[in-house]
């Protein structure tokens, strides 16, 4: 997979990309990552990419030119385009069905957002599909972009060493609520023991208890996941 970033702070992105799961897929050669200044395509002498909205109205917004010449010029880096997507309040809530879905994909190339918003032709007219991390606001798309980018990366084939982790994680393929409590070494700590079922080596009574466990910690902290899941 390639993914190419198009933002102001291509730091922030950078940073995180060598590190963890992220750094070793980058260096194993199984997710390559680009990422490119915005202000390289602004033409004046001063690498503006910013100007107030018609019409008045607070802050400043993105313009439509740099924007347009940096997604042309990095759609033209590889055989194949990319799908553009854009970081923004407005998009679809990014959730673990969309991670899948991006992990598909052989190229991804994603628009960070920063002050005010983004002039509206780089919605109606280059970008395929808008995504929102939630009902809050972030400094800058390129933040939005680096959780995307992990949630999708870590889903590529051989990524993750057990990938059976990643089925039976919350939102997995076979989890699809939240997981359960888990535990490790010591047995006791500050007179609080681990529930005796997972010591008894019974893995068909462990199995059971983990799937009643998850299921209680889904209807308590998130019970529309469980109406989400209901077959008909």
């Amino acid at each position: 997979m390639r993914i190419d970033v198009i933002t102001l702070f291509p730091e922030i992105v950078g940073g995180p990309l060598d590190a963890s799961i992220l750094g070793r897929a980058r260096r194993a050669g199984q997710v390559e990552v680009a990422l490119h200044q915005l202000r390289d395509y602004a033409t004046d002498k001063h690498h503006t990419v910013d100007e107030k909205p018609y019409g008045g109205g607070p802050g400043m917004l993105l313009k439509c030119e740099p924007i347009f010449a940096a997604v042309e010029d990095v759609q033209a880096k590889a055989p194949a385009p990319g799908r553009v997507i854009l970081l923004s309040p407005t998009g679809a809530r990014f959730d673990q069905a969309k991670a899948r879905e991006l992990a598909s994909l052989d190229r991804i190339v994603f628009v960070c957002g920063h002050y005010e918003g983004i002039d509206e032709r780089v919605r109606e007219h280059l970008v395929d599909e808008e995504i929102s991390l939630g009902d809050f606001v972030l400094t800058n798309g390129a933040l939005a972009a680096l959780v995307v980018i992990d949630a999708v990366v870590r889903l590529l084939p051989d990524v993750v060493g057990n990938a059976s982790s990643i089925q039976s994680e919350s939102f997995g393929t076979e989890q699809p609520g939240l997981e359960g409590p888990q535990y490790t070494r010591p047995e006791e700590f500050r007179g609080w023991r681990v529930p005796d079922i997972l010591l008894s080596g019974h893995h068909e009574n462990v199995a059971s208890w983990n799937r009643e466990q998850a299921l209680l910690r889904t209807a308590a902290a998130r019970p529309d996941l469980l109406t989400q899941t209901k077959t008909p």
